[in-house]
C-alpha cells in the first residue's frame, strides 16, 4: 500500500481545526466549496469539482469513519477516481504552543502511479488552503484553488 502524507501548523485552536476537517461548512471553506450531506459519525460527504471554466473535474463521496473531537478525523472514500475507492484520508491533531499540528495522511493507494503525485501535490496546496482559511478567515477552495499541472 501506497500512503501520501504531509504535516503542517496551523495558528489556531484545536477546536477550530477539527471544525474545518470534520464539517460540510469547514470543508467548504478549503477544499470545495461544493460540498454537501451529513457530517456526523458514519455519515456521507459529497464533493464536486469544478474549474473556473465550470467544467466538472471530479466528484467523490466519503464516509466520516472516525471522529474523536479535537484528536481525529478520518474520512472513508466511497466513491470518485478508481484509485481513490476504498482509501482513507486520516486528519491527527495535536496542539503544539500556539500551534495546531495536523498529521494528514491520504492512506492505502494501491499503487503509486502520476496520479498520485498529482493528488500529493494537490493536498499539499489545499493544506495550505486550510491553514489559510484558519488564521485569516480565507481559504482558496475549488474552484478557486491553486492549479499545479495540467490536470486541473
Amino acid at each position: 500500500m501506497v500512503n501520501i502524507v504531509h504535516k503542517i501548523g496551523i495558528k489556531a485552536p484545536l477546536s477550530k481545526v477539527y471544525a474545518a476537517v470534520s464539517s460540510v461548512e469547514g470543508i467548504a471553506g478549503w477544499w470545495t466549496r461544493e460540498t454537501s450531506g451529513d457530517a456526523q459519525l458514519g455519515g456521507t460527504v459529497n464533493v464536486l469539482f469544478h474549474g473556473p471554466d465550470g467544467e466538472e473535474k471530479g466528484r467523490m463521496g466519503f464516509e466520516l469513519s472516525k471522529l474523536v473531537p479535537n484528536e481525529e478525523v478520518v474520512w472513508r472514500f466511497r466513491s470518485g477516481p478508481e484509485e481513490w475507492v476504498g482509501t482513507d484520508v486520516t486528519f491527527q491533531l495535536v496542539q503544539r504552543g500556539p500551534y495546531t499540528v495536523v498529521v494528514f495522511g491520504h492512506r492505502n493507494w494501491r499503487e503509486a502511479k502520476e496520479f498520485t503525485a498529482h493528488c500529493s501535490m494537490k493536498w499539499a496546496t489545499f493544506l495550505l488552503s486550510l491553514r489559510q482559511l484558519l488564521e485569516t478567515g480565507a481559504g482558496l477552495p475549488a474552484p478557486n484553488d491553486l492549479k499545479i499541472d495540467d490536470w486541473n
